[in-house]
């Protein structure tokens, strides 16, 4: 195999996996949840990894039947300078629903 093939499919390959590790986008209708969402848990943060990490607070995730801590976690931001806006859930007359976080 040539270095120029060889050089084409790691490129190809990269590119790939670059991807598929970005988030899916659904612009679906929101699920409403008839049951009021727990407090958010006070959580004790690890060490920073470095100082490119943010942290991404832990929340309440409905799962159809009730609802699971998703505890919280360090990420590197998409960006130099992003920050993480919280997800949050929304009360209406149709119940609860969840409004996800985003890097801004």
């Amino acid at each position: 195999m040539t270095l120029r093939r060889v050089l084409t499919l790691l490129l190809a390959g990269s590119a790939l996996i670059g991807l598929l590790a970005l988030p899916a986008t659904v612009s679906a209708d929101p699920v409403y949840v008839r049951v009021r969402p727990p407090r958010v848990r006070v959580e004790v943060r690890g060490p920073r990894p470095s100082r490119r990490h943010v942290w991404v607070g832990g929340y309440n995730r409905w799962d159809g039947n009730a609802y699971i801590w998703a505890p919280g976690r360090w990420e590197i931001g998409p960006r130099v300078h992003a920050v993480w806006v919280p997800g949050h859930w929304v009360h209406t007359r149709r119940g609860w629903y969840w409004v996800d976080g985003r890097w801004r």
